[in-house]
């Protein structure tokens, strides 16, 4: 077996944006309904009104789907893991996306019968004008005060938010049950756990009308609802967020054991012919530069753009080589 590599895998979603692809993948992307490219993806996507029993689920350059080629190869891919435990994205915001939360694992469990809930890491790759992210609320208030100001709009919403503005290299944890949103104009790859579930109580999204069960997931509404955690507040909520890198050699340590128990995300900054042997059961993107995947009589040239999973029985088999520079980043479960 070799480093999983895969085709294009474009999902639609309620939102706009991807213009800023073209740049990250050198392809001709513009700004429409399919802003998220999904990763070594074995999760399906939730888009009502979808025919697509795949959707969002990676197709390997072979043309197999990531979820049967794996089912298929489970022990040579995983190891003793039982899934692959983590959704990876890149996404490309024109507009700013509704205010949200995510289900913790007890809430999914209850009302979505899943042992996985939407904890998140962000980390920003590119920005347009203006790049913000929004996360907590600025002073305490009640559920009531804050419903009421989702239905009367941005006026009266976005005042509640912290808006933090953001720049190229910037990284953040979201919590599972956190109130956030991401601002136009930001280029971002998010590690998460493997599902779409989002609850978003506003009614529109740019000039998209969400449905009830866009906006709560099948749920009523009050149910829904309290997936918020009203106690994220204040300066301490940007503590929470923000994320300082800790760089040990090659290896910067984005989101760790103290942030998640639910995955890890490094980031390798390799020049000047540094190499860095790769681990097993793990996502690779690589972000910046240009260098070569070496490794068990096989070379393949990799650049800004490329992503590829490395099966778990090749563990330490394949490394990463660069006669300039390269930036990788890897993502992978800790469950």
């Amino acid at each position: 077996m070799k480093p999983l590599f895969f085709k294009q895998n474009r999902v639609r979603r309620i939102y706009t944006g991807g213009a800023l692809f073209g740049e990250f993948f050198n392809d001709d992307s513009t700004d429409g309904y399919f802003p998220e490219e999904w990763i070594c993806s074995t999760t399906k996507a939730l888009n009502e009104g979808s025919t697509e029993e795949k959707e969002g689920i990676s197709v390997l350059e072979s043309g197999e789907y990531f979820d049967d080629y794996l089912e298929a190869h489970k022990q040579e891919i995983l190891g003793d893991r039982d899934e692959i435990g983590i959704l990876v994205k890149i996404l490309d915001s024109s507009i700013r996306l509704p205010v949200q939360c995510h289900p913790d694992k007890e809430f999914s469990r209850n009302h979505f019968n899943s042992e996985h809930g939407k904890a998140e890491s962000w980390v920003v790759l590119g920005t347009r004008e203006n790049a913000c992210i929004y996360f907590g609320f600025k002073e305490k208030i009640s559920l009531e005060d804050f419903d009421n100001a989702l239905k009367a709009g941005d006026n009266e919403l976005l005042p509640l938010l912290n808006r933090i503005p953001v720049k190229i290299g910037d990284v953040f944890f979201i919590p599972a049950k956190a109130v956030h949103a991401i601002g136009a104009g930001c280029l971002i790859l998010e590690t998460q756990e493997p599902t779409d579930f989002t609850i978003q109580p506003e009614r529109t999204c740019g000039d998209y009308v969400l449905s009830d069960n866009e906006m709560y997931l099948g749920l009523a509404p009050e149910i829904a609802m309290s997936c918020f955690d009203m106690n994220l507040v204040g300066n301490e909520a940007e503590k929470i967020a923000r994320k300082t890198a800790k760089k040990i050699g090659n290896k910067e340590s984005l989101i760790t054991d103290a942030d998640t128990n639910c995955f890890n995300v490094n980031r390798y900054v390799l020049n000047n012919e540094s190499s860095e042997n790769l681990i097993g059961c793990a996502i690779y993107v690589v972000t910046e530069g240009e260098g070569y995947l070496v490794g068990n009589e096989y070379s393949r040239p990799i650049k800004k753009g490329d992503y590829f999973f490395m099966p778990d029985c090749l563990c330490g088999l394949y490394h990463i080589k660069t006669g300039t520079n390269i930036q990788i980043v890897q993502c992978l479960n800790r469950e």
